[in-house]
């Protein structure tokens, strides 16, 4: 068994009552502002298998990217695991083991698309009993728009779009049409027959939770962002900007099935996933076999590996020369506002 674990050695008075998990001395750090370090998607997975114990000295640190220029996890030694939803790749310089939606044949990452965090995945199985015609006689709505990021030219060029067709109600900070903000995500979706569902940026494998969103509140989601959507969904189930040639041959399909019912209810019929099961890299118990498998490996931390250019502070070089810049540019700000 691995150093690592520490198998509780006390048991308690009754036997039936002992907690026979493996003890895993654990911290998160460099997550956003609202993450709970000790109660969060990753504990209270990990929990059902091993029990945690967060400390200032651990045996595996879980950081984000969201530690500016702090950057609590280099601060540790121990075996360090990356985790982002962005589209963000993996720094194998100082990570040793990573989650991210890259799809890459490094044996040690393991691709999580922000969207299998977003909620239970099987939520989104479709049942047989699944009635299209039901659905889509509760929509009373045309389209929703719910975003907070106004950087992404394609997404609002698409609403402007959309919005000559028939309005399209905004209910984000972004092009907002309401005059408020949604305070429930879900139950305004669940109104519309369709929702934007842009992602801030284009790349392959990058998969968010706007496209869940929608699928929950079976609103058809209007795609565009991952070109590899298809790997995870089923393509039939909503209407993807990667099957058509522009955004205005995208559009002319959300008019044509917007017009036609009966096209429109052969869309909700497919099932949202491919083969409607739940893809195996968000399944539950396929991510908490990825952790044990990085809990019982004998790696030796990137951090402790002795390079010879840590040996010659290389790997100090862009941290200096990133200090030399802000000193440089403080004293011409000195200089310029005294001339």
């Amino acid at each position: 068994m691995n150093a690592n674990l520490r198998p509780e050695t006390e048991p308690a008075q009754h036997p039936r009552c002992r907690d026979v998990r493996p003890t895993i001395r654990i911290r998160f750090v460099d997550f956003w502002d609202s993450f709970d370090p000790c109660d969060n998607v990753f504990t209270r997975l990990l929990e059902t298998r091993f029990a945690l114990e967060h400390c200032d000295k651990p045996d595996f640190v879980v950081y984000s990217v969201m530690g500016g220029r702090h950057k609590k996890h280099l601060r540790h030694d121990c075996v360090r695991i990356f985790y982002t939803g962005e589209n963000i790749a993996p720094d194998w310089n100082t990570c040793d083991w990573a989650f991210t939606f890259e799809d890459t044949s490094h044996p040690r990452h393991y691709r999580l698309p922000l969207w299998g965090l977003y909620a239970d995945p099987q939520e989104l199985v479709k049942p047989a009993a699944y009635d299209p015609a039901a659905v889509l006689a509760r929509k009373t709505k045309f389209c929703a728009f719910l975003v907070s990021n106004p950087f992404c030219r394609t997404r609002n060029d698409f609403f402007r779009k959309l919005s000559r067709y028939k309005p399209v109600d905004s209910g984000g900070k972004v092009l907002n049409t309401l005059g408020h903000g949604v305070s429930d995500k879900e139950s305004f979706l669940a109104e519309y027959k369709f929702t934007i569902a842009f992602e801030n940026e284009s790349h392959p494998g990058y998969t968010t939770e706007k496209i869940v969103g929608p699928m929950r509140a079976d609103s058809i989601p209007i795609y565009w962002g991952d070109p590899l959507v298809g790997r995870d969904f089923d393509t039939r189930s909503f209407l993807s900007a990667h099957d058509s040639p522009s955004l205005n041959e995208l559009l002319q399909r959300v008019i044509e099935v917007d017009s036609n019912p009966e096209l429109h209810q052969s869309i909700l019929a497919a099932p949202w996933y491919r083969n409607n099961r739940v893809p195996l890299g968000v399944d539950p118990a396929a991510i908490l076999d990825q952790f044990t498998t990085i809990f019982h490996s004998a790696v030796l931390p990137v951090a402790r590996t002795k390079s010879l250019g840590r040996l010659v502070g290389l790997d100090r070089l862009p941290k200096t020369l990133a200090s030399i810049r802000r000193r440089c540019v403080i004293k011409y700000r000195k200089l310029t506002r005294n001339a």
